[in-house]
């Protein structure tokens, strides 16, 4: 049904392009359900990667790290979709404003994200450069990066949205043994250790 031939970030001839309003009326239809296992991004869909254990277990340790820290006001989503002009993606870990109930006829906009966090593995590449892409040009804040392969967190933050190439102005890389910053609204609300969100080496 989609093109599966993204060996970078889009497939140098994707199959279709829709509107983002396209889009959610496939969803609506049921043209599109829970068990295809795409994502909506620059008006393409496009394939998911399966999950590996190692990405499954950074996931759970990042969003149970956060739970314990994130003030009043706030909740950690896991994998669910948000919606910037041009995209749907299901990043794998969000900060989001207010209480579920509150999104009940509409998925979370940039505006109500204090954070999105994409766990890459084999997908290191696509979250480098689409997803970072997406994000940047929707203003998401702050992006994470949670790199396993290189057992580090990269910290992407001061969109460039109004470009021709949106991206973040400034990227930090925290390693095995350092403090990882928890941003929300400008504000340090609490510092985390790297080593708790990465699954254990070997």
């Amino acid at each position: 049904m989609v093109n599966s031939q993204y060996s970078s970030a889009i497939a140098p001839e994707p199959t279709w392009q829709f509107s983002l309003e396209q889009y959610h009326a496939m969803v609506r239809s049921g043209i599109l359900t829970d068990d295809d296992p795409v994502e909506f991004l620059e008006g393409w869909l496009v394939l998911k990667m399966p999950k590996r254990p190692p990405d499954r277990v950074a996931m759970r340790l990042l969003r149970s790290t956060l739970e314990r820290i994130i003030p009043t006001g706030w909740y950690v989503d896991s994998q669910e979709p948000i919606t910037t002009a041009d995209s749907e993606p299901e990043p794998d870990v969000v900060i989001v404003r207010g209480r579920t109930q509150d999104y009940l006829d509409r998925h979370p906009a940039a505006t109500d994200l204090a954070l999105v966090v994409e766990i890459s593995d084999t997908t290191l590449q696509r979250d480098r450069e689409l997803k970072k892409r997406t994000y940047s040009r929707a203003n998401v804040d702050i992006y994470w990066i949670v790199n396993l392969p290189e057992r580090q967190v990269e910290v992407y933050s001061f969109p460039l949205a109004n470009t021709d190439s949106p991206d973040y102005a400034r990227c930090q890389i925290f390693r095995a043994g350092d403090r990882l910053p928890v941003q929300i609204d400008n504000v340090v609300v609490a510092t985390i250790l790297v080593d708790e969100v990465l699954p254990p080496s070997g």
